[in-house]
């Protein structure tokens, strides 16, 4: 896997380039008149991302054209400490003026199966199909210190192909249910970025980059987008295995 990796000296700094990506793509769809598609990770290092958006780029950021989806949402409320709808809510989307009609969160209080297959039918009805398959523009993922991303883990290796492109997930130690989406549907976005900080993703994170024995195991280096690009974010934490 030699994806291209941009590496910054902070967690702010590595969060603030991808704040700035996402400004440029939404810039270049003003010019198309066309919407900007995304979908969105939970976890620390997105909170960050969202702060920034938040407080420095309210006044810049062409809202009306965003348009926002999920990576994956863990089985509760929203109002629960561990929603990651209820996280951006409370990090970004409440300080921003984006329309309610351009957020698509998955109902975490839903029952799974059925939630799995609703998000499914709206991705088929809001994103363009493409070789069967809903294109977002942007997908952003993180990575666990286990190597695994959206809901996928080393232990479910199989929802990096199912043929569902929404499905119901299991945390291997909680035994929390997720719903996420799986391998098709982010493997067929334009752009893939990865966010990762911090130095405990720094050996799974060189295994990966340099696909060194076993690194199959790990559900992120299967992330390799059929037609677009896959980009790393890190900061200097994360690569400090990494030997450019």
């Amino acid at each position: 896997m030699y994806p291209q990796l941009n590496i910054f000296d902070t967690p702010e700094a590595t969060a603030r380039a991808v704040a700035e990506l996402i400004l440029s793509k939404a810039k270049e769809k003003i010019k198309q008149s066309l919407p900007l598609n995304i979908a969105l990770s939970g976890g620390n290092t997105p909170k960050l991302l969202f702060q920034i958006l938040a407080k420095e780029y309210v006044d810049q950021m062409p809202w009306h054209i965003l348009r926002l989806f999920w990576v994956d949402e863990r089985c509760v409320p929203p109002t629960h400490a561990e929603s990651n709808f209820g996280m951006t809510y409370e990090n970004l989307l409440k300080h921003v003026p984006i329309q309610e009609t351009n957020i698509f969160r998955m109902t975490g209080e839903a029952e799974s199966q059925t939630e799995a297959k609703n998000y499914a039918d709206l991705l088929n009805t809001q994103l363009p199909i493409l070789n069967g398959l809903p294109k977002f523009d942007l997908v952003l993922l993180g990575m666990g210190d286990d190597g695994h991303t959206a809901s996928i883990f080393p232990n479910n290796l199989s929802l990096l192909d199912a043929k569902e492109t929404v499905a119901v997930a299991v945390h291997p130690v909680s035994g929390q249910k997720r719903i996420t989406l799986t391998g098709n549907v982010i493997n067929a976005a334009e752009n893939i970025v990865f966010l990762v900080t911090g130095i405990s993703k720094s050996t799974v994170l060189r295994q990966i980059i340099n696909e060194e024995p076993g690194f199959e195991k790990y559900p992120t280096s299967h992330i390799q987008p059929v037609k677009g690009k896959v980009t790393f974010y890190l900061d200097k934490a994360a690569a400090t295995e990494i030997h450019q």
